[in-house]
């Protein structure tokens, strides 16, 4: 995957005959806590990672959308902007800037075509918000080229909307915000609810201390309908709880709430969602406590937690992603538990810096020890939201 300004300037001027009006470039992210809470009005805790998607893009008067990317052997894909509509004329990769492109049109927003051209160095099916980046780079770019005036999180929400309805994906609002509003050296403490955020300083480094991420190369096809179905369990719980949202019940309360569950009948399955996302918020919290009192290294067993409760209660883990949490622990990791949607993708690892090297060949041999394909393995460093590059 190809990922310079520069290059994907030049890959512009080659498809449409001449350079690009700018490239704009939007990060992929790793959740540290607070997972399938997002949905649930709660909270979240991601940072952005270095590996971007850029977008080089120039205006079009003639209501004519050309996208492109390089990762893609599908070529130029031609679309009539007026014409977009949820579900039709556009699939694959192309749904996800044309969405955005629709998303800001219904908002009201004046603008006519385009021409795009994408490159990027996320990882795509390793859970790391390929799909978020490609949509806020896209709505970055038309922002700054059509005047809009609108803020990184109004951006984020549009480019949620474009998921959402347009490609007919229910995601929350984290991958999103976290693509569009995360802050270089820090991690962003987002109440999914109201958007209000607070940039939360992570620099571990200067503690002594990594955040590898995992990917662990597989994606289980089951997880597509099943992140819907958790949604549905999650907002049926919430609805015989007599709550707007799993985020307003308390965790002191957790216990009642699930007997009262269990006593009116409910699903095992909503059971054991309802404990998940309701002790998952409480995890947020508890880590940015530590945080705040400098207190990293604290934070590992909270990560082990969450992702005993994602194996156990949500049901969204997979064999790979297990073991590379299983391996990195018993090298001497500080903590890790799989991240995003689950079934394949990727899981993140704290550990002190002298036992990265330790805890990587670990992992490494006990994937080959099970017959996995080779994970992939990285640093996490917090990097900056989206951005115009030139």
């Amino acid at each position: 995957m190809s990922g310079t300004a520069a290059a994907t300037a030049d890959g512009f001027e080659e498809l449409y005959g001449a350079a690009p009006e700018g490239v704009w470039a939007a990060p992929g992210r790793v959740n540290l806590i607070g997972e399938y809470t997002d949905f649930n009005d709660g909270f979240v805790m991601p940072l952005a990672l270095p590996h971007t998607t850029l977008a080089a893009v120039s205006r079009r008067t003639d209501g004519v959308l050309r996208l492109h990317s390089a990762d893609s052997p599908q070529g130029v894909v031609r679309l009539d902007a007026a014409s977009l509509a949820p579900r039709s004329g556009a699939g694959g990769w192309a749904a996800y800037p044309a969405g955005v492109v629709w998303a800001l049109r219904e908002a009201g927003h004046e603008l006519g075509g385009a021409d795009i051209h994408v490159t990027s160095t996320v990882p795509t099916g390793a859970g790391l918000s390929s799909s978020a980046a490609l949509e806020v780079a896209t709505a970055a770019a038309l922002n700054d080229l059509y005047g809009l005036g609108l803020s990184p999180a109004e951006l984020a929400v549009l480019a949620q909307r474009a998921e959402n309805e347009f490609v007919g994906v229910p995601c929350g609002i984290m991958d999103q915000m976290a693509s569009a509003c995360c802050a270089e050296g820090h991690a962003l403490y987002l109440d999914t609810r109201d958007l209000t955020q607070r940039q939360v300083p992570f620099d571990l480094v200067a503690q002594g201390l990594r955040l590898l991420v995992v990917d662990t190369r597989v994606k289980h096809e089951l997880g597509d309908g099943a992140y819907a179905e958790r949604r549905a369990g999650c907002e049926a719980g919430a609805r015989a709880l007599g709550v707007r949202a799993l985020r307003d019940v308390p965790y002191a309360e957790l216990p009642d709430a699930l007997a009262r569950l269990e006593a009116a009948g409910q699903p095992e399955n909503v059971i054991r969602y309802v404990r998940h996302v309701v002790s998952d918020d409480a995890r947020v919290e508890r880590v940015i406590a530590l945080l705040d009192a400098g207190e990293a290294r604290a934070t590992g067993e909270i990560l082990l937690e969450g992702h005993a409760s994602l194996r156990d209660d949500l049901r969204v883990s997979s064999a790979e992603l297990d073991l590379a949490v299983e391996a990195s622990a018993a090298a001497g990791a500080l903590g890790a538990r799989m991240t995003g949607g689950g079934f394949g993708g990727s899981a993140v690892v704290l550990a002190e810096a002298d036992a990265v090297e330790r805890v990587v060949k670990a992992v490494e041999s006990a994937f080959a020890g099970a017959g996995h394909p080779a994970p992939r393995v990285f640093e996490a460093t917090p990097s900056k939201g989206a951005h115009r590059l030139r």
